[in-house]
C-alpha cells in the first residue's frame, strides 16, 4: 500500500487501472493533481516547495504552491518527491531481438519491456538513433495509439555508413538477412537516396557514422563528399543529422559536413582539442556523452574532461545512454560519471529536459513545468538538488498527463 497516494485503502487500484487502461486501448489523458513535493520548472528556475501541479488534456494547467484542486481530479500526493519535465534520452537503440514484430507482440508483453527499458527511468522522449525500421514504427504506432503505454520515440532508421565501413561489432552480432539490409552508399548521390529512403519510412532524424571502428584498432572516416551530401539532404527536409564520429578524423567529417549532434563523446580523444571543439560549438553542434559505454575504458577520465571542455566552451548537451546497445538499463552509471565529470545536479537536469527541447525546437512546447506545456513529468523519491543519484531513482512516469510508470 503506497501511503503517498490518497485514499490508501484504493491506493494501488487507482494507479492500476490508469496504467493498465492504456494498455487496453482505452486510456485518456488524466485530470492529475500532484501535491506535496518540491517542483523545478527548469533547471535555473527556483524551486517551488510543497508545489500542486495540475495537468488536464494533457497539459499542464497550474504549479505553484497555493493552486487549488478543482473536483474531479485525481490526486497523487508525493511528499518527499521532486517534480521535474519528463526526462528525455536522445540515444537509445531498438536492435535487441525482442522487438522484432512489434506490430504483432502482446501488448503485455512490449508495456513490460518498455517499463524495464525506458519508463521506470522517467523517459518521457526518445531518440533511437538506429534500428530497422519496420519494427520501430509499429512499436511507435501501437504506443501512440494507447494500445501500449511508453514514451514518445524519435528514430532515425537505418544508419549510414562509410563504403566497406560497417562496424566490426555489427557485422558480428547481425544475422546475414539483416547485414544485407545495410549497404552503405558508395559516393554522394547513393548518400541522398540513403537519406530520402529513410525518410520516407518515417525516420525523424538521420544517423551517420562519419568513424566507424571497423575493427578493434582502426577507425574508417566516412568520405566528406558523402557526409556532406547526406547532410544537406537531411537539412532540406527540416531534420537533424546525428554522427557517430569516434576519433579525432571522424570527428572532423562531422564538424565539415555540418552534421547537427555528436551521438557519443569521441572515444578515442587523441587530437580533440580546445581549437576543434571550439569549432564544433561555433557552428551549434551539440553532444551526447554517452559516459556508461566507455565507463570501463583506460581513458574514461580523458572522455570525461573533452565532455567538460565542451560544456565550458557553451556547448549543448543532452542526455543519452546508449540503452538497447548495452542490454544493462541501468542509467545509474551515466549519472555517476556526469557527476564525476564535474556537473551539477542542474546541469544534468537541463540535459535530460530543456537542451533537448531546444535541439528538437520543441522549448515552447517540453522541457519545463510551465502552464500550457505538454504534461510530461518526471517524479523523482527523492530531490536530486542534494543528491543527484535521485535522478536513477523514479517514483512516476507521467506522459501527455497519463501515467505510464509507478513503482510498487
Amino acid at each position: 500500500m503506497n501511503p503517498n497516494f490518497v485514499g490508501k485503502s484504493h491506493a494501488w487500484w487507482v494507479i492500476s487501472a490508469i496504467v493498465w487502461a492504456l494498455a487496453a486501448g482505452t486510456g485518456s489523458a488524466q485530470s492529475l493533481a500532484i501535491t506535496g513535493a518540491v517542483a523545478y520548472p527548469s533547471g535555473s528556475a527556483a524551486p517551488i516547495h510543497r508545489a500542486t501541479v495540475l495537468t488536464k488534456d494533457g497539459r499542464i494547467v497550474a504549479v505553484g504552491s497555493q493552486v487549488q484542486i478543482p473536483p474531479g481530479y485525481e490526486v497523487i500526493r508525493c511528499e518527499g518527491c521532486a517534480i521535474v519535465a519528463g526526462f528525455w534520452n536522445s540515444h537509445i537503440h531498438f536492435t535487441e531481438p525482442k522487438w522484432d514484430a512489434a506490430d504483432k507482440q502482446p501488448a503485455q508483453k512490449l508495456s513490460d519491456q518498455l517499463q524495464s527499458m525506458l519508463t521506470r527511468s522517467g523517459f518521457t522522449t526518445v531518440v533511437d538513433t538506429g534500428s530497422l525500421l519496420a519494427n520501430t514504427i509499429a512499436l511507435r504506432r501501437r504506443i501512440d495509439s494507447g494500445n501500449v503505454p511508453g514514451p514518445r520515440i524519435l528514430t532515425a532508421g537505418v544508419p549510414i555508413y562509410p563504403p566497406d565501413g560497417i562496424p566490426y561489432y555489427v557485422k558480428d552480432s547481425l544475422p546475414p538477412e539483416l547485414l544485407r539490409e545495410l549497404t552503405p552508399p558508395k559516393d554522394a548521390r547513393e548518400a541522398v537516396a540513403a537519406v530520402e529512403s529513410n525518410l520516407r519510412q518515417g525516420a525523424d532524424v538521420i544517423k551517420l557514422f562519419t568513424g566507424s571502428w571497423i575493427s578493434r584498432e582502426k577507425v574508417l572516416p566516412m568520405p566528406e563528399p558523402i557526409a556532406t551530401a547526406a547532410v544537406k539532404a537531411a537539412h532540406r527536409s527540416g531534420r537533424l543529422v546525428f554522427s557517430h564520429s569516434s576519433n579525432l578524423a571522424g570527428t572532423q567529417v562531422a564538424i565539415v559536413s555540418h552534421v547537427d549532434v555528436l551521438a557519443h563523446a569521441p572515444e578515442d580523444t587523441r587530437g580533440i582539442d580546445d581549437i576543434l571543439l571550439k569549432r564544433a560549438v561555433a557552428q551549434g553542434m551539440t553532444m551526447i556523452p554517452t559516459l556508461k559505454l566507455f565507463s570501463g575504458d583506460d581513458n574514461i577520465a580523458e572522455i570525461r574532461r573533452v565532455v567538460r571542455r565542451f560544456h565550458e566552451l557553451e556547448g549543448r548537451l543532452v542526455f543519452g545512454t546508449d540503452t538497447g546497445y548495452l542490454t544493462d538499463y541501468d542509467v545509474a552509471e551515466e549519472f555517476g560519471q556526469l557527476t564525476k565529470a564535474g556537473f551539477t545536479w542542474a546541469d544534468i537536469l537541463r540535459m535530460l529536459t530543456e537542451n533537448p527541447a531546444r535541439l528538437f525546437k520543441e522549448q515552447n512546447s517540453r522541457g519545463r513545468i510551465v502552464p500550457g506545456m505538454i504534461a510530461d513529468l518526471t517524479l523523482l523519491e527523492a530531490d536530486p538538488a542534494t543528491d543527484s543519484s535521485a535522478f536513477s531513482r523514479v517514483r512516476y512516469t507521467i506522459r501527455n498527463g497519463r501515467v505510464v510508470y509507478a513503482s510498487r
